[in-house]
């Protein structure tokens, strides 16, 4: 197994040509131009389709259209450009077409800066486009996550015909470090499903507009019913240092590398802190909180915004345990002495209580 030192962007890339992506579509947006410039070098090499659109609309556009074709479609952006590609990822779970998304954050919002950021977790998790639909989000913390995701995301796709969107952020994105990669794909097995043109076979068409309002309810609860079969079977964390916890953290992507730093700080100084750390923001790991909740007084949760994870925190502990938020918004990326001081403070704060 030869290992690659290589960067996010590219891994992310290398990945999706090796797990069979042949079609990508995208427009330029630092901090994932990278990615753009290495499929632009070598997808064409694979086979595959490269193209450079006008806009991030007509990008999602074109990954609708090549997706219906059952081609392993992917487009990427960072922030604000995701955000134009709403309308299309919505178009996508009406249409249930498979597709893979990177999004590479930036602070924000508005045009913001180009500083890694997590302020797009609410965008993701929730959907982000109109209607009633969700997305599975993949947050990996590594660049060998970004590899091994990468991969897991067009098996996701495919296997539930959901767009998939895989959550990065700016300083994942250009940080390098050795990847072993995933072996390539070699059969994809056909999309029965897929638009294929005229040939002997049944006539196909899809179609996104449903004017019978009560068709409309039973394509909703179709929908419905495969979101809860992933919240079933798709769940992924990574915990650490949890035997003896008193404090946990709870931290996704950029930032649970940071508050790994910090936990190993602090138990130093004989603080017992340990890390949950979500791998899917969608669906969320809700079960490990709840179990965790029955022994843990305190969690804290660490993000790189104003506060958004929190929340689904919250919703996880259902007024169990006390939830503490530390951010940093608009690229400020924190210290482990900064998380540390934090876990030191709440563990204090557990010791004098007694709980």
């Amino acid at each position: 197994m030869n290992k690659v030192f290589i960067s996010g962007n590219h891994a992310f890339g290398e990945a999706a040509i090796r797990a069979g992506c042949r079609s990508y579509f995208g427009y330029p947006i630092t901090p994932q131009n990278e990615l753009g410039e290495y499929m632009a070098e070598n997808l064409p090499k694979a086979g595959g389709v490269f193209v450079q659109s006008e806009s991030e609309t007509a990008a999602i556009n074109m990954v609708i259209g090549a997706s219906a074709a059952g081609a392993r479609a992917m487009t990427s952006s960072s922030s604000p450009g995701i955000s134009l590609k709403q309308e299309g990822i919505s178009f996508l779970a009406g249409f249930q077409l498979p597709a893979v998304i990177v999004n590479v954050m930036r602070g924000g919002p508005g045009l913001g800066n180009i500083a890694p950021a997590q302020g797009d977790y609410f965008q993701a998790t929730r959907g982000g486009g109109h209607g009633d639909y969700r997305t599975p989000v993949l947050a990996p913390a590594s660049v060998q996550e970004v590899a091994d995701l990468t991969f897991d995301a067009f098996d996701l796709a495919d296997r539930y015909r959901t767009p998939v969107m895989i959550l990065g952020d700016g300083m994942l994105g250009q940080m390098k470090e050795p990847v072993v990669f995933p072996e390539p794909i070699k059969n994809i097995p056909e999309k029965e499903w897929s638009l294929k043109g005229r040939g002997n076979g049944p006539s196909r068409y899809m179609a996104s507009l449903i004017l019978d309002t009560m068709e409309m309810e039973r394509h909703n609860w179709e929908l419905v019913r495969k979101y809860q079969e992933i919240t079933k079977r798709e769940v992924r964390y990574e915990t650490y240092m949890l035997d003896d916890a008193k404090v946990v953290a709870v931290a996704y992507g950029t930032t649970a590398r940071i508050a790994k730093a910090a936990i190993k700080r602090v138990r130093k100084e004989g603080v017992p802190a340990g890390l949950v750390r979500p791998i899917t923001l969608w669906p969320f790991p809700k079960k490990i909180l709840q179990e965790l909740a029955q022994r843990v007084s305190q969690f804290v949760v660490f993000e790189m915004s104003a506060g958004q994870m929190v929340e689904d925190v919250l919703l996880s502990l259902e007024g169990r345990g006390n939830v503490h938020f530390h951010g940093r918004p608009g690229g400020v990326v924190p210290t482990p002495l900064e998380f540390a001081r934090i876990l030191y403070r709440e563990y204090q704060r557990t010791v004098k209580s007694g709980s």
